[in-house]
């Protein structure tokens, strides 16, 4: 698939051979299935109709059939499995690629404004419903219409007025089995998705905060808004099981009406001699095999309507602008230069002012410490030099070009950052190493661990591949933070961009953490922003940002 095709049409231009396919052997199964009862039952009735007049038969022709039936019943089935679910597969890589290529350049100025249960519910339940709309909904009607125009074509071919009956049930079966489930449901659906996200929310914060809970005593009342919100999706899930309930009912009326209308109408065809009484028998038994499967057009319909649900809900985040775009004609961003801010202006979206005319200039090799008070614009200082946030006024130049005019991807080759509260992921050390550089190799990374000391805890655990744990589980506090910066510091980049590094440390770890990084700089700038003092040994120069201006220490 094409990286500009939209995965969520419900037939995506690439995919379509094989979604055809994928319902070709959906109708492959049903054709066979209606066949086989409406065969066995004809030649049973041929059979007690032949031993009734002891008069010859042909047995073999009409086994041999039903063999055949059950055989090609037997490999569609299996086929129909087999490309359903490689069709399936690749929609979902599609369908994921696409995603997080439209939706990481929203990160975090977009994504960032979202709880995480809620983008975990775009991530897990959304792609899940329109990733499987071939295989529930769409493959499955488009197969039942295939087999209803076809058994017309066939019952006509017999009996023409067994052809208007069918006919008929087919025009009463599709509203019967929609408009239940249909009538107002994207409406229903977009509720319903939003109480599993409202529950999935609930249930993510509430374990990623049990400690706090435990400590405060709340746990009690948080497991109540939990099973509140289980409760109310609880709720809604039998309203929608009602309506497919109804939908199914809708059709066993018509269904009923449609197979008494044929039975009637063959029997007395076969009475008046127009039919034989097998052809009669045939008529019967396969209206009564797809009424069968037409039965599931109520759960088709109700997995049509969710996908769509969900297909929306996918669209409405990715479709927001990004914070920044690309130049479209970018520029080589050079190898080495001086980051200068000049006049930066940026503005909470309350309107609260967090930059007010910023000048900064970071010469190269220089390291630079902004301080300020909480919530006095210091991430956002560092957000802007990312390039994850643009200047409301003013200009951010690297080697006297403006950021703007580098793609962001060249421009973030030329940074090593971390942020606060740097995460360790699950695996090993080596894996976390690689997120920094994953060319790097074993000298790389023991040279990194080695200039933050940490190489003999690393060897003493039993080598680059020792396990870290979730979240760094499996290291001290200070540990943790060492192996994060290590893994900036394999970045090639020639500046260095940290975001309160010594937070949790005390302040003998803070310091000795601070004179190894200077010691592991070598040439490179450093852009760092603290609330912990730095030691009078280190020759850095201190800003302290207030007001939305940086002023010296």
């Amino acid at each position: 698939m094409s990286r500009h095709e939209d995965p969520l049409q419900p037939f995506p231009p690439g995919r379509r051979a094989r979604m055809a396919a994928v319902v070709a052997v959906l109708l492959a199964t049903m054709l066979a299935g209606t066949a086989l009862l409406g065969l066995a039952g004809g030649f049973i009735t041929a059979c007690a109709l032949a031993a009734g007049a002891a008069s010859g038969f042909n047995f073999f022709s009409p086994s041999a059939g039903i063999r055949a039936l059950t055989f090609a019943r037997i490999a569609s089935r299996y086929f129909e499995k087999l490309l359903g679910h490689d069709a399936m597969l690749r929609l979902a890589r599609d369908l994921r690629g696409w995603f997080f290529r439209r939706a990481l350049p929203l990160a975090p100025a977009r994504l960032g404004r979202m709880r995480t249960g809620a983008l975990m519910a775009r991530l897990l339940d959304d792609i899940a419903q329109v990733e499987g709309r071939l295989v529930r909904a769409l493959g499955p009607l488009l197969a039942m219409l295939g087999l209803g125009l076809a058994a017309v074509a066939w019952a006509a071919w017999i009996l023409p007025e067994a052809g208007l009956v069918l006919a008929a049930a087919m025009l009463l079966l599709g509203p019967a089995s929609a408009l239940p489930v249909a009538w107002d449901g994207l409406r229903r659906e977009a509720r319903d998705v939003r109480l599993q996200e409202r529950l999935r929310v609930r249930v993510h914060e509430g374990i990623e905060g049990a400690a706090d809970l435990a400590a405060m005593g709340a746990t009690r009342a948080w497991a109540a808004r939990v099973d509140a919100a289980a409760a109310r999706l609880a709720r809604a899930g039998r309203q929608r099981q009602r309506r497919v309930s109804a939908a199914a009912m809708g059709m066993s009326l018509v269904g009923a009406a449609t197979l008494l209308a044929m039975l009637a109408l063959s029997l007395q065809a076969a009475h008046a001699g127009r039919i034989g009484a097998v052809e009669a028998a045939a008529l019967g038994f396969a209206t009564l095999a797809l009424l069968e499967t037409w039965a599931g057009a109520g759960l088709a319909w109700q997995a049509l309507l969710a996908g769509q649900a969900s297909a929306r809900r996918l669209h409405a985040l990715v479709a927001q602008p990004p914070a920044v775009g690309d130049p479209p004609r970018p520029v080589p961003v050079p190898e080495r230069g001086a980051l200068h801010l000049e006049e930066v202006c940026f503005a909470h979206p309350d309107g609260r002012a967090l930059l007010d005319g910023l000048d900064l200039r970071l010469r190269p090799g220089e390291r630079v410490v902004v301080a300020g008070d909480s919530g006095s614009g210091k991430s956002t200082l560092l957000a802007l030099v990312l390039r994850v946030l643009e200047p409301q006024a003013g200009r951010i130049a690297w080697a006297g070009i403006d950021l703007r005019r580098f793609h962001q991807a060249d421009w973030h080759a030329r940074l090593a950052w971390a942020p606060q509260d740097a995460p360790v992921f699950a695996g090993s050390v080596r894996a976390n190493l690689r997120m920094g550089d994953p060319q790097a190799g074993e000298a790389a990374m023991w040279r990194a661990l080695e200039a933050l000391r940490l190489d003999a805890r690393v060897r003493a655990a039993g080598g680059l591949d020792c396990e870290a744990g979730e979240g760094g589980a499996l290291l001290s506090g200070g540990e943790a933070r060492r192996l994060a910066l290590a893994r900036a510091l394999l970045r090639p980049g020639p500046l260095l961009l940290l975001d309160e590094p010594l937070e949790g440390l005390d302040v003998d770890a803070a310091e000795a953490l601070l004179l190894d990084l200077e010691r592991a700089l070598g040439r490179r700038s450093l852009l760092l922003v603290s609330h912990a003092p730095v030691p009078a040994a280190l020759p850095w120069r201190r800003l302290r940002l207030e007001q939305g201006r940086l002023q010296e220490v």
